[in-house]
């Protein structure tokens, strides 16, 4: 009850009061995001793959709308700092940066040392250690990629990719640059597309990047090749949650889900 007064302001005097407290929204593990400023799908991607008593949390980089090797680059420069305002007090158990094109143009051990000195306590990751991961727990050999980016882009992963072991059958991207506007690709399309570059001696159908909302069509691509499917968000996702000793399966995004993590490092 107030008790005092002062200015005119009765002082508010609250009563002591033992405050219950539980595990939280994320007993089973806490998973740290760092994601784009321009995307528009990866947050909500983030939280339709979290199983109960998964928390994810989610910074974002002040990144260039532009999609070049060349803004993709300085996406470095804000790492360990987004890293380290994750969550600080209830550490997550990864942190993982949360694009496709930028780990392959960065590198995977640049990132993940950036993503450690900002927070030192985490399992540090990335997007497309997460594919590598997929890739081979689906036992791929033969792929072929399709992407929304720019050629320069396309050539970069090409090489990445068969440095990590694939046969690339083809590569095959939509040129856009505009991060913003990839999100706006329709999910048709996508899949229209996705199936337009299938290849009947592919092991495996790899859709690249973050930003897009292929998503919301990977089951029915991957009923209708009669192959699986794997596709930036949904790898990032499996690859996470195993790292973080979370097995569920999840049932309407692809084979990948009915898997453990193996041998994935």
């Amino acid at each position: 009850m107030p008790q005092s007064v002062e200015n005119g302001v009765s002082q508010v005097h609250s009563a002591h009061r033992e405050v219950a407290y539980d595990e939280g929204t994320h007993h089973r593990a806490l998973l740290g995001f760092i994601i784009l400023s321009m995307d528009l799908v990866m947050e909500d991607n983030i939280y339709r793959l979290s199983p109960e008593g998964v928390g994810p949390s989610v910074t974002r980089l002040n990144t260039h709308n532009d999609c070049n090797i060349a803004r993709l680059a300085e996406q470095i420069d804000g790492m360990a700092e987004a890293a380290s305002i994750l969550q600080p007090q209830a550490r997550p158990d990864v942190i993982c940066y949360a694009c496709t094109s930028g780990s392959i143009v960065i590198g995977e051990d640049r990132v993940r040392a950036e993503i450690k000195r900002g927070a030192p306590w985490a399992k540090p990751t990335t997007l497309v250690t997460g594919v590598i991961n997929a890739l081979h727990r689906l036992d791929a050999r033969k792929i072929v990629v399709a992407t929304p980016y720019l050629d320069e882009i396309n050539t970069m992963e090409a090489v990445f990719l068969r440095e990590k072991g694939f046969d690339v059958l083809d590569i095959q991207g939509l040129n856009v640059e505009d991060c913003e506007a990839m999100g706006r690709i329709k999910p048709s399309y996508l899949r229209d597309f996705a199936l337009g570059i299938d290849r009947p001696d592919a092991d495996v159908i790899f859709f690249s990047c973050g930003g897009i909302r292929t998503l919301d069509v990977l089951q029915e691509i991957e009923d209708t090749a009669g192959k699986p499917v794997i596709c930036s968000n949904q790898a990032m996702m499996w690859d996470c949650l195993r790292r973080a000793g979370i097995n569920d399966k999840i049932d309407g995004y692809g084979q990948l889900f009915h898997l453990d993590w193996g041998q994935s490092r």
